[in-house]
């Protein structure tokens, strides 16, 4: 650390925590932590926005009935209890006693820097950062994984500069790694599907994006998407099978997860195969079709209908596994990018700012819970 900053930083920090107990119960709270004290290879960011997305929730909530949250205290003292199904509480047994930090990613200005030559580099720079425990003042990071902010962007504007934007790029990245040439996308209105539609369009990209609302299809028509699907739409098949047809597109990635649609997408991709006609075979078409589940905005069980012969896959997707195959080279190339498209490709909406005491109000949690399109919460932790 060096000198000239450290003299004048505190020596605690408040940060949020997530405690799941062994009777069942979520705790949130804002507890006071040492400052973090900067290794050789690591910056210290003074943390001003970090948002929250769906990928921060499972941590933050550990899928607590927050309809039913209780809270004591206020401010800083403010404590959140919210009941913990048997059922959920078997699958976090890892982690029953153990109050952890939370948050992916934000963005802020680093005050002090290890004494490595690319720690130093970064020293007064604002910076979006990713590595966990944003939800805080202060976060000590590696330098490697934070991106420099260009000049006149604001910490609001790179609080989101890594989850959304590299996994909007790595959906792509995947389509032509894989040899497909079109994909689709569910949830599609959402900050990333946005941030999706405008890649594509620039890069000639063939997207049929899936919503559930004819307001959501309107927002992305209005942004240019070409193919647009309402699922509530008692048409939706056809006009999904249709739309697989015009983009030829064999690949899709699912924020849903539950439910039946990423049957019906592989349904419906298998009746477009069908429909450029070919050889009768009771195995189905020959054409491969892939669906990738990355979310779990329905946690219920996944359903499915085999009729969509028996070349296909479903899987689970995570960005931070593909980013390891996509290399260090692939992964500079796409950081690059989003540094440079921050503010137009790239840019987030946020409908709610609030401070750490704000982010355990029982109202906001179990607005930013349900996970709308158009709501997205942005934390400030240096605001009172």
């Amino acid at each position: 650390m060096t000198a000239e900053t450290s003299a004048d930083l505190p020596t605690t920090m408040r940060q949020i925590r997530s405690l799941v107990t062994a009777d069942g119960r979520l705790e949130l709270s804002i507890a006071t932590v040492d400052m973090p004290v900067p290794a050789a290879h690591e910056v210290l960011v003074r943390v001003e926005a970090a948002p929250i997305n769906p990928s921060d929730l499972g941590l933050l909530l550990a899928m607590a009935d927050v309809a039913h949250a209780t809270s004591t205290g206020s401010g800083d003292a403010t404590v959140v209890t919210a009941p913990i199904s048997p059922a959920v509480l078997a699958a976090l047994s890892a982690r029953v006693g153990e109050s952890m930090p939370v948050g992916n990613e934000g963005a802020g200005r680093v005050v002090a820097a290890g004494d490595s030559a690319e720690a130093q580099a970064l020293l007064g720079k604002l910076v979006g950062f990713v590595g966990g425990a944003s939800y805080g003042e202060f976060r000590a990071a590696a330098a490697f994984m934070c991106m420099e902010l260009l000049e006149g962007t604001t910490a609001a504007q790179g609080a989101s500069c890594f989850v959304n934007p590299l996994t909007a790029l790595c959906m792509v990245e995947n389509m032509r790694m894989d040899g497909h040439t079109a994909l689709v996308h569910t949830a599609a209105a959402s900050n990333l599907g946005q941030m999706l539609n405008r890649i594509c369009l620039a890069d000639g990209v063939q997207l049929v994006n899936i919503v559930r609302r004819p307001e959501q299809a309107a927002l992305l028509r209005e942004q240019g998407a070409q193919h647009v699907v309402d699922s509530s739409s008692p048409t939706f098949l056809d006009d999904l099978t249709q739309a697989l047809i015009t983009t030829g597109a064999t690949i899709a990635f699912d924020a849903i997860g539950g439910g039946k649609l990423a049957g019906q997408i592989l349904g419906c991709m298998e009746a477009a195969a069908n429909a450029k006609g070919g050889e009768y075979s009771r195995y189905g078409s020959d054409v491969y079709k892939q669906v990738f589940v990355y979310g779990g905005l329905d946690r219920g069980p996944t359903e499915l209908t085999r009729n969509f012969g028996m070349s296909w896959g479903l899987n689970g997707w995570l960005l931070t596994p593909f980013l390891g195959k996509l290399g260090l080279e692939g992964m500079m190339r796409l950081r690059q990018r989003v540094v440079a498209e921050l503010t137009t490709t790239f840019a987030s909406h946020y409908t709610d700012q609030v401070s750490l005491a704000g982010a355990l109000d029982i109202a906001a949690i179990q607005a930013y819970a349900k996970q709308a399109t158009g709501q997205k919460f942005l934390i400030c932790p240096m605001t009172a």
